[in-house]
């Protein structure tokens, strides 16, 4: 996976009102860890921030973060996001640093490849699993997983177990998880709600019922409506 350049400032204020003042202007507080040392208090561009996570990578690409334009950067990872719920804008940002050295867990997404035999056949692919959990050094992270499905014939699943994963890829997922599946297609019969014999006997009773009763209540009008045109002794 490809590196993404992100240029953050250090920052000296902290604090809600500090961070108020710079979520007003565009940028997002936020801190980066490093194992044994201290942690630097950071801002990061809103716009920059966007970017950085808007390619294949995502939430999980790895960063290239130059504080205050120094000349080498540092190697992280984001760590946690805080999100305004109302706005849906980050508020927050952590970064981790990491040693190149040492292996990382991080996810990477599935893509599917290969028109699968069944889907010709009149079959439907689905993929249920998008996304899988790998341990691996930050410079061979993939960009992403292939699942070959055109194998699948109708009534077919892809296994976790059935990939192949490149060189030093640990996946931390149980193997029987399924990728991708070829079902059957639905028939337009069995889409229509079948109604029980049961209940098509208590819809005509109710409608039997119904009519008996308007019935009688034509009958108990009628009586008195007699009873008044006859004439008085």
């Amino acid at each position: 996976m490809d590196r993404v350049k992100l240029e953050v400032q250090a920052r000296d204020e902290r604090g809600g009102k500090a961070a108020r003042a710079m979520r007003a202007a565009g940028s997002v507080p936020g801190v980066i860890y490093r194992a044994g040392a201290e942690s630097t208090a950071i801002a990061v561009d809103g716009r920059a921030l966007r970017q950085a996570v808007s390619g294949p990578g995502g939430m999980y690409a790895l960063l290239d973060v130059t504080v205050d334009g120094d000349k080498k950067p540092r190697t992280a990872v984001i760590k946690d996001l805080q999100l305004d719920p109302v706005r849906d804008r980050v508020i927050h940002i952590d970064l981790h640093e990491i040693p190149l050295d040492q292996k990382i867990g991080t996810v990477v997404q599935v893509h599917l490849e290969g028109e699968p035999e069944g889907v010709g056949m009149g079959g439907v692919l689905s993929q249920p699993t998008h996304e899988l959990r790998i341990s691996v050094l930050p410079t061979a992270i993939p960009e992403v997983l292939q699942a070959d499905v055109s194998a699948l014939q109708i009534g077919d699943a892809l296994r976790l177990s059935d990939l192949t994963v490149p060189d030093g890829v640990e996946v931390l997922d149980d193997p029987d998880t399924v990728i991708a599946t070829v079902s059957a297609p639905i028939a337009e019969e069995e889409l229509e709600p079948e109604v029980e014999e049961g209940e098509e006997g208590e819809e005509a009773a109710e409608g039997e019922g119904a009519e008996e009763g308007e019935g009688a209540e034509a009958e108990e009008g009628g009586a008195p409506a007699a009873e008044d045109a006859a004439p008085e002794e």
